[in-house]
């Protein structure tokens, strides 16, 4: 199968590629990815390695490599060495109202049967007033720890 990504690198590219390669620190995925770009590069002074040698070379998988040529392509060749911002969007469960009455709930008199509030108990009862849906314990435990 043809490559749909081809990696061209100019000058100033594979100069800027080999400064981050020999530089004393920079993080270690940078460093793979730019040494992916320099391997996969198909102009007359690149290697023109195939995907299959640089993924043996590097111990990684065809994949990765094809990903990399495919952000070069598509964006550009900063956001071809950093990693992908991840894309989820999370909506708060407990907002500042849920978390006074979270509060309020945490220091009153625990339930009876139970000698002190516990995380999960205190979800339960949340849910049992009708503040949220659902909650998870370890969200009763951020809240609780951010309000210290």
């Amino acid at each position: 199968m043809a490559k749909k990504y081809i990696v061209r690198l100019t000058e100033e590219e594979r100069a800027y590629l080999k400064s981050l390669i020999y530089k004393g620190k920079v993080a270690a995925h940078k460093r793979l990815h730019a040494e992916i770009l320099l391997k996969a590069d198909i102009s007359e002074l690149g290697e023109q390695w195939q995907d299959s040698q640089i993924s043996e070379a590097f111990g990684i998988s065809t994949r990765t490599v094809e990903r990399v040529r495919e952000r070069l392509v598509q964006e550009d060749l900063e956001s071809a060495l950093n990693r992908a911002e991840p894309i989820r969007v999370r909506n708060r469960v407990i907002d500042g109202e849920n978390e006074a009455h979270l509060i309020a709930l945490a220091c009153g008199d625990a339930p009876d049967g139970h000698g002190r509030w516990t995380l999960r108990l205190l979800g339960q009862q949340m849910v049992e007033l009708g503040y949220v849906a659902s909650v998870s314990h370890e969200t009763i435990r951020q809240t609780l720890k951010k309000t210290n």
